[in-house]
């Protein structure tokens, strides 16, 4: 069996099966979410930067999969690419995937699907992306008997109809739950990242999340897959343009018609709040359900 070890346990989130279990369940909300969520969850949108930043509202966006949808068969992450620059979606589509929680199966029969409808099977692509592992252990606590199938999905060579396939083939799957997940972080605002279009300072940050995050967020929620690529490569406002607007198409073609926001915030926040200290740089994270 082919088996994709973890790239970054010990660096995102805990190296230690102690560890990685006592970080979820510090992210994890404390009681059941209470705002009108989609019955069932077709799709959902996590961060994926480290847990300690954007790891609280990931695992909100599990814990409403999970309190909506109950058990859950396979879940097909759809992660951003950051190392990854060939053309089309890239699929790890046999094996297992190995936290420090053990090892998680592939859905090998519909991965192989995802392959038919325009995937591309790659596992090398896969092998230090980090996009999609940092969601791997928040499935393996809360749904210790699913499966995943994992796809990398550039902005090189996008197929917008990617999406809407892959809906249409999961709504056409009976007697499986599937949930679709994209992985992205927003703008990656600051000197740090070359992106400094509003200066330097608190008025450029609030600009970076109550602007330049939230309008994409906004073409999210009102899921509009064919704007989402071209406004977050002109303003930088997301890593992962691509597979979130695959994940949007294909909500959108298992009958979604909008999304629920269930948290945005940002690492300059998060410094703040959790350890007194300002930042000249800052990542938006957003969690969105559908």
């Amino acid at each position: 069996m082919t088996v994709r070890k973890a790239a970054v346990a010990g660096q995102f989130y805990g190296g230690t099966p102690a560890e990685c279990r006592a970080e979820i369940e510090e992210c994890l909300p404390p009681r059941e979410l209470k705002m009108a969520m989609p019955h069932p969850i077709a799709a959902a949108i996590v961060p994926h930067a480290g847990w300690v930043f954007s790891g609280e509202l990931a695992a909100t966006a599990f814990k409403a999969v999970r309190q909506v949808n109950g058990e859950v068969d396979t879940f097909v992450i759809f992660g951003a690419a950051h190392r990854y620059f060939d053309d089309g979606p890239a699929v790890y589509d046999q094996g297992a995937w190995e936290t420090p929680l053990g090892r998680i199966e592939i859905d090998a029969e519909l991965a192989a699907r995802m392959v038919k409808i325009g995937a591309i099977a790659n596992s090398e692509a896969h092998r230090s992306e980090h996009s999609i592992e940092v969601q791997v252990p928040f499935i393996q606590y809360l749904f210790p008997n699913a499966r995943i199938v994992p796809i990398i999905v550039p902005v090189d060579g996008f197929d917008p109809l990617f999406g809407t396939r892959a809906g249409e083939l999961i709504h056409g799957i009976k007697g499986k739950k599937i949930v679709c997940i994209a992985s992205t972080d927003l703008t990656h605002y600051g000197p740090r990242y070359g992106f400094c279009p509003q200066g330097t300072g608190p008025r450029a940050l609030r600009w970076a999340r109550e602007v330049n995050d939230r309008e994409f967020i906004d073409l999210v929620l009102r899921m509009e897959p064919e704007r989402i690529i071209e406004v977050a490569m002109d303003k930088g406002s997301a890593c992962g343009p691509a597979a979130v607007a695959v994940v949007v198409a294909a909500a959108k073609a298992m009958g979604r018609t909008c999304g629920v926001l269930l948290g945005h915030t940002t690492s300059h926040d998060i410094m703040l709040e959790k350890f007194n200290q300002f930042s000249e740089e800052s990542v938006g994270y957003a969690a969105i359900v559908f």
